[in-house]
């Protein structure tokens, strides 16, 4: 059973859709400025280390400005929209000469890419600029994460708008390409990188759907089109 901060941030999401994005929510329920409501959706830590959450009165705030009953945040109403990350620290750039701290791990850091259908992921890097990220090591084998398999890059475009807007940065398991119905993957579909949610469907084909079903509609393909690369499991975003 989902404790009530889960839900909360699954039926945000589905507000922000509802009311055409961060910005027309954040106006239509009072706020001067989408940043805090940002902040809430991409786990933002504050101070304390911790990510923001939907306090009773915020939850209030937003059902009335949606006109929605009273209680209407506290009730999951869409299982597909909700988000799968988990929070993994935060993140620092570095380039070669900086020193580790114990408990660090880097992995490369992409800027942009370009590869073929026919070739694997690391073989057709045109722009690494030899930039990493750093994560704690223990934090990433917490969540079964093997460093060695981790690349980082960023995404492109609004068909996963609101979770991952458009220049996110992103983590990829590249190890993890087990198909699990609703998780988010980096795919290589006929030579365009895309990140997109996956379902399997029978007859050997899959489902790939997008977080802005507004403008991105659900497309079934057959397995064999797709190359996985791997697992989003972590993202971050700047408001």
């Amino acid at each position: 059973m989902k404790i009530t901060s889960e839900t909360r941030l699954e039926n945000l999401n589905l507000l922000v859709k509802e009311a055409g994005g961060v910005t027309q929510l954040a106006k239509k329920a009072g706020y001067k400025q989408p940043s805090y409501l940002y902040q809430i959706i991409n786990r933002t830590p504050v101070q304390n280390g911790k990510a923001k959450n939907i306090g009773s009165n915020m939850a209030s705030k937003l059902e009335e400005a949606m006109n929605k009953p009273k209680g209407w945040m506290d009730q999951e109403h869409q299982k597909n929209s909700k988000s799968n990350a988990v929070y993994l620290g935060t993140l620092e750039l570095w380039d070669h000469s900086t020193p580790l701290r114990e408990d660090e791990v880097e992995v490369p850091f992409y800027k942009e890419i370009c590869f073929s259908a026919d070739n694997g992921f690391a073989e057709n890097i045109e722009d690494y600029n030899g930039y990493r990220l750093r994560f704690a090591r223990s934090m990433l084998e917490r969540h079964g994460v093997n460093p060695e398999s981790v690349v980082c890059v960023k995404a492109n475009g609004n068909s996963m708008y609101p979770v991952i807007p458009d220049d996110t940065t992103i983590g990829i398991n590249t190890a993890d390409k087990d198909i699990r119905d609703g998780k988010i993957y980096a795919i290589n579909h006929d030579g365009l990188l895309r990140i997109t949610i996956l379902k399997r469907r029978p007859g050997n084909k899959l489902l790939i759907q997008s977080f802005n079903s507004a403008e991105y509609s659900d497309e079934e393909v057959n397995q064999d089109e797709i190359k996985i690369i791997g697992r989003v499991f972590w993202w971050t975003v700047l408001a």
